[in-house]
């Protein structure tokens, strides 16, 4: 079974999903409101805490100053300099992290932000939808040899095979995230159909799903069909502002998600068949054949004296029936009696 491992924490379908919980760029820029974030994710039980990388210059051309996101009334490029923190507070972030028992990663949105991810000593990468198919970048970050999440939104099965064999050609321990780019995503777009098309189409990844819908509902439904990882948005409180806080997640939400999406992860697989437990509840649910009627020695089986009942304790099973009629009995038969094979005449 397909697996990977980051920082001991194995994930792929026999282990509980893993939970990311992405702070992103809801703190809006102030290392004080990270923190605050991650001592509220971590009460709620957080493995994981991303953040997003952005050094904007290295990032971004100044065309970028007049696309303004439909969640959003200032540019991306302004947007991404008022919220991303500087080296110097990212790395206070990450020790903060690592110091409450999680694991801290990052998406970098550019060379000069995965270099400083690298300098960080971070243990793995989490890619966008947006870098999926930037493969000069890919391949620069895969060259560090460390596992790599990517969210495949807005990409095609095509664009994201270029992708996984430049992964594949440089050794990296991958997984792949169906994502919808939307902010929030309705829920005839979250697409269920393009997960299981990723999980057919890339047997050696593991799957998951990134989420930009208002609820776990998406999520829930993912880890049903196999998702590895879950991603949502977070904040500690739905009163803060900023473009990625109506998708986000809360500390109650983030609780519910990590308890349900592990309890429903024991519900996948199996086999339509009686499982051993269920042997009690066949003991008194099952049918077996009975004497409705006092019954003498070679005297015929007949629809006038047996007949099937409860429980399920009997020689001779519910489906039997219609095989013993018309068969004479072995010995003399008390009214109400359950049948043993021993009690016909083959």
């Amino acid at each position: 079974m397909i697996e990977i491992n980051i920082k001991d924490r194995l994930i792929g379908e026999a282990y509980k999903p893993l939970v990311i919980v992405e702070i992103g760029i809801n703190h809006g820029g102030s290392l004080d409101t990270a923190i605050q974030m991650v001592d509220s994710a971590c009460e709620s039980g957080a493995e994981v805490i991303k953040h997003q990388t952005h050094v904007v210059e290295d990032e971004m051309s100044a065309e970028a100053k007049k696309i303004i996101p439909k969640n959003a009334n200032i540019s991306i490029y302004d947007i991404m300099e008022e919220c991303s923190l500087s080296e110097e507070d990212e790395v206070k972030l990450k020790t903060y992290v690592e110091l409450k028992g999680m694991i801290f990663i990052s998406t970098p949105f550019s060379r000069a932000a995965a270099n400083r991810l690298q300098r960080m000593g971070v243990c793995a990468y989490k890619i966008g939808s947006g870098e999926c198919n930037n493969y000069p970048l890919i391949r620069h970050i895969a060259s560090f040899g460390k596992p790599m999440i990517v969210s495949s939104g807005m990409n095609d099965i095509s664009s994201v095979r270029k992708m996984v064999d430049i992964l594949e050609e440089n050794n990296v321990q991958y997984a792949l995230l169906h994502t919808t780019n939307l902010y929030p995503t309705p829920p005839n777009l979250v697409r269920f159909g393009a997960m299981q098309e990723l999980q057919k189409e890339f047997p050696n990844a593991v799957i998951g799903l990134s989420d930009h819908t208002t609820s776990n509902l998406a999520c829930y439904g993912a880890v049903a069909l196999g998702a590895s990882i879950l991603e949502r948005h977070f904040t500690d409180s739905m009163t803060r502002s900023g473009p990625d806080i109506v998708n986000s997640m809360d500390p109650k939400s983030l609780k519910e998600l990590i308890t349900g999406s592990a309890e429903l992860a024991l519900m996948r697989g199996g086999e339509k068949k009686a499982t051993k437990e269920e042997q009690v509840t066949i003991d008194f649910a099952f049918a077996t054949v009975v004497t409705i009627q006092e019954i003498s020695k070679g005297e015929k089986f007949t629809k006038e004296n047996i007949w099937v009942k409860r429980p399920g304790t009997g020689d001779i099973k519910a489906e039997d029936y219609e095989n013993i009629l018309d068969q004479t009995a072995a010995s003399n038969l008390n009214c109400d009696q359950h049948l043993s094979w021993s009690d016909v005449n083959e």
